[in-house]
């Protein structure tokens, strides 16, 4: 059953001011972070986290917090250390300036990002990860873009906003977050209200994490690894503490912003949604990636078991991962999602499970 059908079964009707919850109704009374986005009482319309933010007052001095963690950068779990406002540059290769590669709707993400009009994608260029793998390596690892000021940035979202997309969703932000926090507060001030999702690898500092309670509205972390050799094997530079560094953080995310939340089309407005990649020879961990949100995290947590890993890259000189993942492979690790329990699988993940079963049969 997908989760359209179970809401449907259990007869939810949309109304004023009514959001779902995994099946139940929800008003943002007592958000469990630190400034979730809510409806007003004046006009029942729902606003993003970092608009109830700035009205307390407080967005400005995030932003600042933020610029500040650049002098000595801190920014992931790499603390390479270097004054990024002063022009020097880290594993990441970034400057002080956000560098963007390219801004669009995209509808190739997941559908309750997606809608009708879109998931307004904002891709950066350069990562503080690098795998061995990465499909979007000339934008990763070449860096290719340009550098943009905050006000350009802030024009890339005001006119995704246009253009009728449905969230601001943020690729590889994790180098560039303060640019995207300064960013955001010039386009609120003109007038952005979309959710903001932050698609991240998963190697993120936790204290970081917490810079954004309040700003945040979506969180999408792609979980790649659970094992610290298979992290440092595929990866261009050690990075043996990814499992513990994606497993604090996401747990952070998920204590600000919770289970997904949509409004009565069915479009995410708030929530952790995780993203993970099988690969060939069980590399990424899939069972012990599902028994982990089982135990950590609750059932109804929204997962997308991806079926579409394919050979990129540098990955042609690793034998394990030098092919696309069988068919008998996913039927595996999506039965290991249901054997852990977890309740709220992709849509588009449990359509992918049908067709591998019925070719792995």
């Amino acid at each position: 059953m997908t989760r359209k059908e179970f809401l449907k079964l259990l007869g939810l009707a949309g109304g004023g001011g009514l959001l779902y919850l995994a099946g139940r109704s929800w008003l943002f009374k007592d958000p469990p972070g630190e400034g979730q986005g809510r409806l007003t009482a004046e006009d029942g319309q729902w606003r993003p986290a970092y608009a109830v933010l700035e009205e307390d007052g407080r967005l400005a001095e995030r932003v600042e917090q933020a610029y500040s963690v650049m002098e000595n950068c801190r920014l992931c779990p790499r603390r390479c250390g270097v004054n990024r406002r002063a022009g020097q540059r880290g594993f990441c290769r970034a400057p002080e300036k956000a560098m963007v590669h390219s801004h669009q709707p995209h509808f190739g993400e997941e559908l309750p990002l997606v809608g009708r009009g879109g998931s307004g994608t904002i891709f950066f260029s350069n990562c503080n990860l690098r795998c061995v793998f990465c499909q979007n390596w000339p934008i990763a690892h070449e860096g290719w873009g340009r550098e943009v000021s905050d006000e350009e940035l802030a024009e890339m979202m005001l006119d995704l906003q246009r253009l009728g997309c449905h969230n601001i969703n943020l690729v590889t932000p994790t180098h560039v977050m303060p640019n995207i926090l300064g960013a955001v507060r010039i386009a609120l001030q003109k007038g952005l209200q979309l959710p903001l999702c932050y698609n991240t690898s998963g190697y993120e500092l936790t204290e970081m994490v917490r810079l954004l309670d309040g700003i945040v509205d979506i969180y999408l972390p792609d979980i790649k690894f659970m094992d610290g050799l298979e992290a440092e094997r595929y990866n261009l530079a050690a990075a043996a503490d990814y499992p513990q560094m994606a497993k604090e953080s996401t747990i952070e995310m998920h204590r600000q912003v919770g289970l997904v939340i949509t409004d009565e089309h069915g479009i995410a407005l708030r929530g952790l949604m995780i993203r993970h990649l099988v690969m060939p020879n069980r590399v990424a961990g899939t069972r012990e990636l599902v028994q982990w949100v089982a135990a950590n995290l609750p059932k109804e947590t929204y997962v997308n078991i991806m079926s579409q890993y394919r050979v990129e890259f540098m990955a042609f000189d690793f034998p394990l991962i030098a092919r696309a993942i069988t068919s008998e492979e996913f039927v595996e690790a999506m039965g290991w999602a249901r054997e852990a329990g977890l309740t709220n699988l992709d849509e588009r993940s449990l359509s992918n499970y049908e067709i591998h079963r019925r070719r792995a049969s």
